[in-house]
């Protein structure tokens, strides 16, 4: 007799969230969610999943709670408080936050949540909304080896690269590295177009062509059609990139690590978001290369 899928909450249906619990619906997963749009709500409806009225609500029977929220107070939001997560969910309930947020955070929610109880996992991810559509991200988790064993079978109907990285705020951390990376392989990508375009090249061969080398990177594979199209609905917001630039930069200045390029592009994504281009894709970058090369379309 084969033992049954547990009942999963989802917190959080945003651009990540809502392809993402709809893949556990297609895996053949139990998911009641909760998100405080309720076209969102709808939409996990349709899919086949159960909309929840409350945290509490969603989460009472859950087997898996699931967060996927924007930052570390609004994962403190729904955890804490006597409508929160800790106050409601069952003994032995596993938490797994897939959120962006600081590893102290991270750490300070699983030794909370290990006074109720409960089991957490930090397990962010990287792919952006492409990544959350195909079930083919990245997952950094931190935690206990028996909850990421636990864990790994919902894990594997969202990603294809999950990875236990350490203890608690362990994922976080890597998380914080890995929006280190793409914030400077976007960047010097935006500037290649600048240089690209200013000197006559027919950008689309040039890009084709630099994919297919060392320059090339799944940030280049990606992004490509936005820098052609200048298309740039938000796929992963600078407003959210912003505040991971808030945490690398933070988080290594905490161990001494030095960031002098991660630093400078931090700069630029504050002044992008300062211009009010916050609620646009990372890849908007381009717009403030334009800017200073006076090039802006």
């Amino acid at each position: 007799m084969s033992t049954p899928l547990p009942k999963i909450a989802w917190i959080g249906l945003g651009i990540m969230g809502s392809p993402m619990s709809e893949n556990l619906l297609k895996a053949g997963f139990s998911v009641t969610g909760y998100t405080l749009e309720q076209d969102k709500l709808d939409r996990l409806a349709a899919a086949g999943g159960t909309a929840a009225g409350s945290i509490a609500e969603a989460v009472e029977d859950a087997d898996v709670i699931v967060t996927m929220v924007p930052a570390s107070p609004q994962v403190e939001a729904i955890a804490y408080g006597p409508d929160g997560i800790l106050e409601n969910a069952r003994q032995g309930a596993l938490l797994i936050d897939m959120s962006s947020i600081t590893p102290q955070t991270s750490v300070d929610l699983a030794k909370n949540a290990a006074a109720k109880g409960i089991r957490v996992l930090d397990a962010p991810v990287s792919g952006g909304e492409a990544g959350a559509i195909e079930a083919v991200l990245s997952i950094m988790v931190g935690g206990d080896q028996a909850d990421f064993d636990s864990a790994k079978p919902i894990l594997e109907a969202l990603g294809k690269t999950i990875v236990l990285c350490g203890p608690h705020g362990s994922g976080q951390t890597v998380k914080a590295a890995n929006q280190l990376i793409v914030a400077v392989n976007i960047q010097a990508c935006a500037e290649a177009v600048v240089f690209l375009e200013k000197s006559g090249v027919n950008l689309r061969a040039a890009l084709d062509v630099l994919g297919g080398g060392l320059a090339g990177s799944t940030v280049l594979t990606r992004k490509k059609d936005n820098f052609l199209n200048r298309d740039f609905k938000p796929g992963f917001r600078i407003d959210l990139h912003h505040k991971d630039m808030g945490i690398v930069t933070d988080a290594a200045r905490n161990v001494g690590a030095a960031l002098p390029v991660g630093a400078v592009v931090a700069q630029l994504v504050a002044s992008l978001r300062a211009q009010g281009d916050g609620g646009l894709d990372h890849s908007a970058l381009l717009r403030s290369v334009e800017r200073l090369s006076g090039s802006e379309v």
